[in-house]
Protein backbone atom coordinates (compact mmCIF):
# COMPACT_ATOMS: atom_id res chain seq x y z
CA UNK A 1 0.00 0.00 0.00
CA UNK A 2 2.93 2.37 0.96
CA UNK A 3 4.25 1.84 -2.61
CA UNK A 4 1.55 2.49 -3.85
CA UNK A 5 0.68 5.72 -1.88
CA UNK A 6 4.13 6.93 -3.04
CA UNK A 7 4.06 6.33 -6.72
CA UNK A 8 0.26 8.20 -6.58
CA UNK A 9 1.96 11.46 -4.83
CA UNK A 10 5.03 11.32 -7.11
CA UNK A 11 2.25 11.25 -10.02
CA UNK A 12 0.47 14.26 -8.42
CA UNK A 13 3.67 16.11 -7.81
CA UNK A 14 4.66 15.59 -11.47
CA UNK A 15 1.79 16.77 -12.88
CA UNK A 16 1.74 20.27 -10.32
CA UNK A 17 5.38 20.71 -11.46
CA UNK A 18 4.17 20.70 -14.90
CA UNK A 19 1.40 23.21 -14.29
CA UNK A 20 3.77 25.67 -12.18
CA UNK A 21 5.73 25.95 -15.90
CA UNK A 22 4.99 29.19 -17.33
CA UNK A 23 4.69 27.34 -20.73
CA UNK A 24 2.34 24.87 -19.77
CA UNK A 25 -0.54 26.87 -19.83
CA UNK A 26 -0.12 28.51 -23.21
CA UNK A 27 0.64 25.17 -24.78
CA UNK A 28 -2.46 23.91 -23.69
CA UNK A 29 -4.63 26.60 -25.94
CA UNK A 30 -2.34 26.52 -28.85
CA UNK A 31 -3.02 22.27 -28.66
CA UNK A 32 -6.69 22.93 -28.02
CA UNK A 33 -7.11 25.44 -30.56
CA UNK A 34 -5.43 23.51 -33.47
CA UNK A 35 -7.18 20.31 -32.43
CA UNK A 36 -10.86 22.71 -32.68
CA UNK A 37 -9.79 24.33 -36.03
CA UNK A 38 -8.97 20.69 -37.62
CA UNK A 39 -12.24 19.12 -36.86
CA UNK A 40 -13.94 22.57 -38.58
CA UNK A 41 -11.68 22.15 -41.78
CA UNK A 42 -12.38 18.34 -41.49
CA UNK A 43 -16.72 19.06 -41.66
CA UNK A 44 -16.49 21.73 -43.77
CA UNK A 45 -14.53 18.92 -46.53
CA UNK A 46 -17.05 16.66 -45.43
CA UNK A 47 -19.83 18.61 -46.56
CA UNK A 48 -18.81 19.56 -50.06
CA UNK A 49 -18.23 16.34 -50.70
CA UNK A 50 -21.64 15.34 -50.18
CA UNK A 51 -22.47 18.09 -52.41
CA UNK A 52 -20.61 17.03 -55.15
CA UNK A 53 -22.97 13.52 -55.22
CA UNK A 54 -26.35 15.69 -55.04
CA UNK A 55 -27.33 16.91 -58.39
CA UNK A 56 -28.64 20.14 -58.83
CA UNK A 57 -29.15 20.78 -62.02
CA UNK A 58 -33.37 20.67 -62.11
CA UNK A 59 -34.28 19.72 -65.77
CA UNK A 60 -38.41 20.51 -65.31
CA UNK A 61 -39.97 23.83 -63.56
CA UNK A 62 -43.19 24.02 -63.88
CA UNK A 63 -43.47 21.69 -66.88
CA UNK A 64 -40.87 24.60 -69.01
CA UNK A 65 -37.59 22.46 -69.49
CA UNK A 66 -34.50 25.22 -69.29
CA UNK A 67 -33.33 24.73 -73.11
CA UNK A 68 -36.70 25.74 -74.06
CA UNK A 69 -36.78 29.54 -75.63
CA UNK A 70 -38.30 31.97 -72.89
CA UNK A 71 -40.33 34.56 -73.46
CA UNK A 72 -38.67 37.65 -72.61
CA UNK A 73 -40.47 40.22 -69.66
CA UNK A 74 -39.89 43.07 -71.54
CA UNK A 75 -41.36 42.14 -74.79
CA UNK A 76 -44.94 42.63 -73.03
CA UNK A 77 -43.69 46.49 -72.19
CA UNK A 78 -43.54 47.24 -76.15
CA UNK A 79 -45.40 49.91 -77.47
CA UNK A 80 -47.02 49.76 -81.06
CA UNK A 81 -44.54 51.78 -82.90
CA UNK A 82 -45.04 53.02 -86.94
CA UNK A 83 -43.49 49.99 -89.28
CA UNK A 84 -40.98 52.80 -90.68
CA UNK A 85 -37.11 53.76 -89.93
CA UNK A 86 -38.15 57.26 -89.03
CA UNK A 87 -41.48 58.29 -88.90
CA UNK A 88 -40.85 62.07 -89.83
CA UNK A 89 -40.14 60.86 -93.41
CA UNK A 90 -43.50 59.61 -94.05
CA UNK A 91 -46.56 60.81 -94.35
CA UNK A 92 -50.20 58.54 -94.45
CA UNK A 93 -51.39 58.85 -97.79
CA UNK A 94 -55.10 57.46 -96.78
CA UNK A 95 -56.01 57.18 -93.53
CA UNK A 96 -58.51 54.07 -92.01
CA UNK A 97 -62.26 53.57 -92.47
CA UNK A 98 -64.11 54.92 -89.16
CA UNK A 99 -67.77 54.28 -89.00
CA UNK A 100 -67.98 56.54 -86.14
CA UNK A 101 -65.58 59.22 -88.19
CA UNK A 102 -67.16 62.31 -90.29
CA UNK A 103 -68.58 61.81 -93.81
CA UNK A 104 -65.70 63.44 -95.00
CA UNK A 105 -63.43 61.53 -93.07
CA UNK A 106 -65.00 57.93 -94.53
CA UNK A 107 -65.10 59.45 -97.87
CA UNK A 108 -61.25 60.36 -97.66
CA UNK A 109 -60.79 56.75 -96.62
CA UNK A 110 -62.29 55.27 -99.32
CA UNK A 111 -60.30 53.06 -101.90
CA UNK A 112 -61.43 53.22 -105.18
CA UNK A 113 -61.11 49.79 -107.24
CA UNK A 114 -62.56 47.50 -110.05
CA UNK A 115 -65.13 50.67 -110.01
CA UNK A 116 -66.04 49.75 -106.82
CA UNK A 117 -64.97 51.55 -103.77
CA UNK A 118 -63.73 49.95 -100.07
CA UNK A 119 -63.34 51.11 -97.20
CA UNK A 120 -59.98 50.82 -96.15
CA UNK A 121 -59.12 48.47 -93.70
CA UNK A 122 -55.58 49.76 -92.48
CA UNK A 123 -53.30 52.73 -93.39
CA UNK A 124 -51.07 53.37 -96.43
CA UNK A 125 -47.57 55.20 -95.66
CA UNK A 126 -45.38 56.69 -98.07
CA UNK A 127 -42.81 59.30 -98.36
CA UNK A 128 -42.92 62.25 -99.18
CA UNK A 129 -40.66 62.08 -101.84
CA UNK A 130 -43.05 58.48 -103.06
CA UNK A 131 -39.19 56.76 -103.07
CA UNK A 132 -39.00 53.53 -101.44
CA UNK A 133 -38.23 52.66 -97.85
CA UNK A 134 -37.59 50.07 -95.54
CA UNK A 135 -40.54 48.25 -93.79
CA UNK A 136 -40.22 47.16 -89.84
CA UNK A 137 -41.91 45.17 -87.27
CA UNK A 138 -44.21 47.88 -85.34
CA UNK A 139 -43.94 44.78 -82.80
CA UNK A 140 -41.84 41.70 -81.88
CA UNK A 141 -43.38 38.78 -82.91
CA UNK A 142 -43.59 35.62 -85.04
CA UNK A 143 -44.11 35.59 -88.73
CA UNK A 144 -46.99 33.04 -89.58
CA UNK A 145 -47.60 34.24 -93.14
CA UNK A 146 -45.84 35.37 -96.28
CA UNK A 147 -47.32 35.34 -99.71
CA UNK A 148 -46.99 36.77 -102.53
CA UNK A 149 -50.19 38.40 -103.90
CA UNK A 150 -49.86 40.55 -107.07
CA UNK A 151 -53.62 42.49 -106.25
CA UNK A 152 -52.10 43.27 -102.69
CA UNK A 153 -48.10 43.51 -103.41
CA UNK A 154 -47.52 40.48 -101.52
CA UNK A 155 -48.14 40.15 -97.16
CA UNK A 156 -45.77 39.67 -94.46
CA UNK A 157 -48.58 38.46 -91.41
CA UNK A 158 -46.72 38.69 -87.54
CA UNK A 159 -48.90 37.15 -84.38
CA UNK A 160 -48.05 39.17 -81.14
CA UNK A 161 -50.60 37.59 -79.02
CA UNK A 162 -53.42 35.46 -79.71
CA UNK A 163 -55.40 36.64 -82.18
CA UNK A 164 -53.36 40.09 -82.21
CA UNK A 165 -51.34 40.29 -85.44
CA UNK A 166 -50.08 43.06 -87.53
CA UNK A 167 -50.11 42.73 -91.26
CA UNK A 168 -47.49 44.72 -93.63
CA UNK A 169 -49.18 44.69 -97.75
CA UNK A 170 -47.47 45.85 -100.65
CA UNK A 171 -44.40 44.79 -99.86
CA UNK A 172 -41.16 43.32 -102.05
CA UNK A 173 -37.54 41.95 -101.29
CA UNK A 174 -39.18 40.33 -98.09
CA UNK A 175 -36.52 38.79 -95.61
CA UNK A 176 -38.01 37.19 -93.41
CA UNK A 177 -39.95 33.20 -93.84
CA UNK A 178 -42.71 31.82 -91.81
CA UNK A 179 -41.69 31.03 -88.53
CA UNK A 180 -39.54 33.56 -88.13
CA UNK A 181 -38.85 35.71 -84.51
CA UNK A 182 -38.67 38.87 -85.38
CA UNK A 183 -37.97 41.97 -82.96
CA UNK A 184 -39.36 45.04 -82.96
CA UNK A 185 -37.33 47.43 -85.38
CA UNK A 186 -36.41 44.56 -87.36
CA UNK A 187 -36.39 45.23 -91.33
CA UNK A 188 -38.84 42.83 -92.81
CA UNK A 189 -39.09 43.86 -96.21
CA UNK A 190 -38.87 47.33 -98.90
CA UNK A 191 -42.60 49.33 -99.57
CA UNK A 192 -43.70 48.34 -102.73
CA UNK A 193 -47.05 49.01 -105.31
CA UNK A 194 -50.34 47.22 -105.37
CA UNK A 195 -52.81 46.71 -107.80
CA UNK A 196 -55.64 47.20 -105.26
CA UNK A 197 -54.46 50.65 -104.33
CA UNK A 198 -52.66 52.16 -107.19
CA UNK A 199 -53.10 56.03 -106.27
CA UNK A 200 -50.67 55.31 -103.79
CA UNK A 201 -47.83 54.75 -106.02
CA UNK A 202 -45.00 52.90 -103.52
CA UNK A 203 -46.61 52.28 -100.62
CA UNK A 204 -47.00 50.30 -97.64
CA UNK A 205 -50.64 49.27 -96.44
CA UNK A 206 -50.28 48.47 -92.24
CA UNK A 207 -53.12 46.78 -90.63
CA UNK A 208 -53.45 45.93 -86.86
CA UNK A 209 -55.88 43.11 -86.27
CA UNK A 210 -57.67 41.36 -83.48
CA UNK A 211 -59.65 38.22 -83.99
CA UNK A 212 -59.56 39.24 -87.69
CA UNK A 213 -61.04 42.49 -86.90
CA UNK A 214 -59.24 45.33 -87.88
CA UNK A 215 -58.66 48.52 -85.53
CA UNK A 216 -57.45 52.07 -86.31
CA UNK A 217 -53.49 51.80 -86.32
CA UNK A 218 -53.22 55.21 -84.93
CA UNK A 219 -55.28 54.56 -82.50
CA UNK A 220 -52.77 52.22 -80.77
CA UNK A 221 -49.30 53.44 -81.84
CA UNK A 222 -47.31 54.62 -78.62
CA UNK A 223 -49.32 51.95 -76.85
CA UNK A 224 -48.82 48.54 -75.29
CA UNK A 225 -50.24 45.35 -76.03
CA UNK A 226 -52.13 45.29 -73.42
CA UNK A 227 -54.93 48.19 -74.16
CA UNK A 228 -55.84 46.20 -77.72
CA UNK A 229 -55.71 43.18 -75.60
CA UNK A 230 -58.34 45.24 -73.32
CA UNK A 231 -60.15 46.29 -76.08
CA UNK A 232 -64.13 44.77 -77.13
CA UNK A 233 -63.83 44.87 -80.95
CA UNK A 234 -66.98 43.00 -81.23
CA UNK A 235 -68.82 45.25 -83.02
CA UNK A 236 -65.78 46.47 -85.26
CA UNK A 237 -64.81 45.94 -89.05
CA UNK A 238 -64.53 42.50 -89.99
CA UNK A 239 -62.46 41.52 -92.90
CA UNK A 240 -61.71 38.81 -95.20
CA UNK A 241 -58.45 36.78 -96.32
CA UNK A 242 -57.88 39.33 -99.19
CA UNK A 243 -58.43 41.81 -97.03
CA UNK A 244 -61.10 43.61 -98.21
CA UNK A 245 -64.32 45.15 -95.83
CA UNK A 246 -67.27 43.16 -95.54
CA UNK A 247 -70.24 45.33 -93.61
CA UNK A 248 -74.06 46.42 -94.91
CA UNK A 249 -72.60 49.93 -93.73
CA UNK A 250 -70.03 49.77 -96.29
CA UNK A 251 -71.62 48.74 -98.96
CA UNK A 252 -74.63 51.58 -98.12
CA UNK A 253 -71.56 54.07 -98.69
CA UNK A 254 -70.75 52.99 -102.07
CA UNK A 255 -73.82 52.89 -103.51
CA UNK A 256 -74.35 56.68 -101.90
CA UNK A 257 -70.77 57.74 -103.39
CA UNK A 258 -71.38 55.89 -106.51
CA UNK A 259 -75.08 57.22 -106.81
CA UNK A 260 -76.14 53.82 -108.78
CA UNK A 261 -78.48 51.58 -106.90
CA UNK A 262 -78.30 48.68 -106.65
CA UNK A 263 -78.61 46.27 -109.52
CA UNK A 264 -80.77 43.50 -107.50
CA UNK A 265 -83.46 46.37 -106.61
CA UNK A 266 -83.76 47.42 -110.25
CA UNK A 267 -84.38 43.58 -111.32
CA UNK A 268 -86.87 43.91 -108.71
CA UNK A 269 -88.78 46.36 -110.08
CA UNK A 270 -88.75 45.94 -113.09
CA UNK A 271 -89.95 42.12 -112.41
CA UNK A 272 -92.57 43.66 -110.07
CA UNK A 273 -93.87 45.50 -112.80
CA UNK A 274 -93.93 42.91 -115.19
CA UNK A 275 -95.62 40.46 -112.99
CA UNK A 276 -98.41 43.78 -112.62
CA UNK A 277 -98.73 44.02 -116.03
CA UNK A 278 -99.45 40.05 -116.71
CA UNK A 279 -102.11 40.44 -113.99
CA UNK A 280 -103.69 43.29 -115.33
CA UNK A 281 -104.16 41.08 -118.78
CA UNK A 282 -105.47 38.13 -117.38
CA UNK A 283 -108.34 40.05 -115.54
CA UNK A 284 -109.05 41.51 -118.52
CA UNK A 285 -109.66 38.67 -120.91
CA UNK A 286 -111.72 37.00 -117.60
CA UNK A 287 -113.75 39.70 -117.96
CA UNK A 288 -114.59 39.78 -122.01
CA UNK A 289 -115.12 36.09 -121.22
CA UNK A 290 -117.44 36.79 -119.08
CA UNK A 291 -119.28 39.26 -120.66
CA UNK A 292 -119.36 36.82 -123.98
CA UNK A 293 -121.03 34.31 -121.93
CA UNK A 294 -123.85 36.48 -120.71
CA UNK A 295 -124.28 37.30 -124.63
CA UNK A 296 -124.94 33.86 -125.25
CA UNK A 297 -126.80 33.05 -122.97
CA UNK A 298 -129.19 36.15 -123.62
CA UNK A 299 -129.65 35.27 -126.90
CA UNK A 300 -130.58 31.37 -126.03
CA UNK A 301 -133.58 33.31 -123.84
CA UNK A 302 -134.91 35.13 -126.39
CA UNK A 303 -135.27 32.21 -128.98
CA UNK A 304 -137.11 30.11 -126.69
CA UNK A 305 -139.57 32.26 -125.62
CA UNK A 306 -139.67 33.42 -129.70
Amino acid sequence: MREEEKKQTSQDSSIKRFFKKRWAFPAIYIASAAIILTAVLWFQNSNEATDEQIDYEATDITGKEFNEPAVEVNRSMENFAMPVVDPDSVKIQKQFYDFESSKEEQEAALVFYNNTYHPNTGIDITMENGEAFEVVAALSGTVTNVQEDSLLGNVIEIEHDKGIVTQYQSVTDIDVKVGDQVEQGQTLAMAGKSLYNEEAGTHLHFEIRKDNVAVNPIDFFNKPLSALQEKDVAEGQEVDDSGKAESSEGSEEEDATTGEEPAEDEGKSEDDSTSNDESKDEEKSVDEDENADEKESEEKTDSSDA
